[in-house]
């Protein structure tokens, strides 16, 4: 019996260390997600860029603990190059689009309002036809959150989508995604588009700039899978239809259906 005491004792006394050391281990400070969706369609600010075809889209994140973050993400596009049998597009020959950002996020102190601060570069890669402004495009953004409410700001520090002599212009982006329960979520959203700058006496702000708004559901499934719909439109005069409509005819800003299923990993 005694024999039995000292060895239960000894055995404790030995795991005792073991346990601390491995309650001790430090949380890494990295953390790396992955996400991949499969979308009916890709709505950007209103306006589809794949002439109201099927995207696929993907991306990588980076974030340390300290709040400074970086990522990439691509889809599929058609909107640089979509014209009609023996119509010059603005790219020969151009179907994706690449997003590279980087930046800091962080809470002031208690309040529960997020910030975050950074750049992002839309990279078109491709080829352009002759006198075509790049379409590649850096913009800075600075966005706040509470609760399930964000206001994001965007600015152009050149040339914006293609768009000739347009630095300066701005997105306003002002989204509400409000848990219905736990896994049903409803996702609200409005922008302002305003482009600055003018081409030949006219000014870009008079064809480019508009407003959208969307409204949609999203539900979270096991595994991390999410699958929704949303329902998107825009404001635009005549002269801005018809800056927004394709020389195959379409009109990219009209009322627009998307359903998708993403995963995050």
């Amino acid at each position: 019996m005694q024999k039995t005491l000292i060895a239960a004792a000894l055995a404790s006394a030995l795991a005792v260390p073991a346990f601390t050391a491995q309650a001790e281990e430090p949380a890494s400070p990295h953390t790396f997600t992955g996400n991949v969706g499969l979308f009916s369609q890709y709505v950007f600010r209103g306006i589809s860029q794949t002439n109201e075809d099927p995207a696929l889209q993907g991306g990588f994140d980076y974030s340390h603990a300290s709040g400074f973050y970086l990522g990439t993400w691509a889809s599929n596009i058609s909107w640089l190059k979509d014209a009609p049998a023996g119509v010059d597009p603005a790219y020969s020959s151009s179907s994706m689009e690449i997003d590279v950002y980087g930046g800091y996020r962080g809470a002031f102190g208690e309040t529960g309002i997020g910030y975050d601060v950074g750049l992002l570069q839309y990279i078109y890669p491709g080829d352009r036809n002759p006198g075509v402004t790049k379409a590649d495009t850096l913009e800075a953004y600075a966005a706040v959150s509470w609760s399930f409410l964000s206001a994001k700001y965007s600015y152009s520090l050149g040339d914006t989508f293609g768009v000739n002599n347009s630095s300066g212009t701005w997105y306003l982006d002002l989204s509400a995604n409000y848990p219905i329960t736990e896994a049903l979520t409803l996702n609200l959203h409005y922008g302002i588009q305003d482009f600055s700058g003018s081409n030949a006496g006219v000014k870009n702000d008079d064809i480019a700039s508009y407003e959208d708004w969307k409204i949609g559901l999203s539900y979270a499934l096991p595994q991390g899978f999410t699958v929704g719909a949303f329902y998107t439109d825009t404001s635009m005069n005549s002269a801005e239809k018809a800056f927004y409509t394709n020389l195959k005819g379409k009109y990219l800003g009209d009322d627009q259906y998307v359903v998708f299923l993403t995963k995050t990993f």
